[in-house]
């Protein structure tokens, strides 16, 4: 098989665009580049990750809900409804466990009435096309296709019934790495209007080094696009700061797509230098929020045309918990959100009421309406290759 476009930038606007000259040393805990199962020299603890039911979707389909633990206490519950992170246990400044991503108790939160028509995608996996497709077309080998329109004029995340909507299949295990969940799920040719039938396998591994790797892997038997990410709010101070607004951000990117009123991309792929988009030194999220018509919804341009392997991509810092966070990954983009929608009218574990910028996400990914836009990175993927990628959320503590 012939690896898919890990990162690959074709000539136009995006080649030769760098991001080394930002990549400054890392001075918390979460410095080292992650490792694969492969190349783990640590081994995991025999036990295997446990399940529990989780209930069932509305057309009688039973959930079930994984648990993924390592050595250190860290802890990450995974649903298959979704693919879903569904809670993060990990240590502040002082040891304490607590959990950094937003989602729900209970199956009932993710399919219940208020949530779907606000579409947060809490911890869920995105697909097929994760991001914005403008007016939820794109044409294929002369073939125009017309997939949904689900957020004003434009298709997101996948349309009305994306991956985040599914029941994967799910088989737990153990790796060099750490413990791990492998989720599978067959997309049959046309689902939502995308070509081709499209196999996808999704594992989650909750490394001794204290980090949540994602290695994605897909294949289809016609031309298809694609465009796969986890859809994860995150609170580095989780029920006792009510916004993400004083975590420290750094950015390891140099551009962004500029995009339209409709958050489709333009083509143009600015500097940040100069503007409140430059977080390639840590700046407070909530510093120059207010700058920016609408708040933080952009895609940042990462990776040159080498990159092949995972490389630190952004850290964030939060202050009075003394969490760390350090995002890998082998894609050529990453989505900054600041929960801009998020609007008070969702109560999830223990009672957390979410409200505007209560997590923030960090999608790596292909850039928005790349189907669309011949000068981005190509999202195509033809018979006979395979996609394949990794992002990791690494976690430490700063004292």
């Amino acid at each position: 098989m012939t690896p898919l476009f890990r990162v690959g930038l074709v000539a136009g606007g995006v080649a030769g665009l760098l991001v080394s000259a930002c990549q400054q040393a890392d001075t918390t805990s979460t410095t080292t580049a992650p490792t694969t199962a492969a190349d783990s020299t640590q081994s995991s603890s025999t036990s295997m990750p446990t399940s529990s039911n989780f209930g069932k979707t509305l057309d009688g389909t039973e959930v079930h809900l994984y648990t993924l633990t390592n050595a250190h206490g860290l802890k990450a519950t995974i649903t298959t409804y979704g693919g879903t992170l569904t809670s993060l246990l990990v240590p502040d400044k002082n040891g304490k466990l607590g959990d950094v991503v937003l989602g729900f108790d209970d199956l009932g939160g993710y399919t219940s009435a208020t949530y779907l028509r606000e579409g947060p995608y809490f911890g869920a996996l995105i697909g097929r096309y994760g991001n914005r497709i403008k007016q939820g077309k794109f044409t294929l080998n002369g073939q125009t296709y017309q997939v949904p329109v689900n957020n004003g004029p434009n298709s997101l995340h996948g349309g009305t019934k994306g991956f985040d909507k599914v029941v994967w299949q799910a088989t737990p295990g153990t790796s060099a790495a750490g413990q791990t969940l492998t989720l599978r799920y067959a997309s049959a040719a046309g689902e939502q209007g995308y070509p081709g039938a499209l196999q996808v396998q999704v594992v989650y591994t909750l490394t001794a080094e204290d980090g949540l790797r994602l290695d994605y892997t897909a294949t289809t038997n016609q031309p298809t696009v694609l465009n796969l990410t986890n859809h994860s709010y995150f609170n580095l101070n989780l029920g006792q700061a009510p916004t993400i607004l004083d975590h420290e951000l750094t950015l390891l990117a140099e551009r962004f797509t500029a995009v339209d009123a409709t958050l489709i991309p333009t083509g143009a792929l600015p500097s940040v230098a100069g503007t409140p988009m430059d977080f390639r030194q840590p700046h407070r999220i909530g510093e120059r929020i207010e700058q920016v018509a609408g708040g933080y919804d952009h895609n940042w341009v990462l990776a040159d045309a080498m990159r092949s392997t995972p490389a630190l991509a952004a850290r964030v810092y939060e202050p009075t918990s003394g969490r760390t966070m350090a995002v890998y990954t082998d894609q050529p983009g990453v989505q900054f959100y600041a929960g801009n929608f998020l609007k008070g009218t969702l109560t999830g574990k223990g009672g957390v009421t979410y409200q505007q910028h209560g997590g923030f996400c960090l999608e790596t990914q292909h850039f928005p309406d790349s189907p669309n836009q011949p000068t981005f990175p190509s999202t195509v993927l033809k018979p006979g290759e395979t996609f394949h990628s990794t992002t990791e959320y690494r976690f430490g503590v700063r004292n």
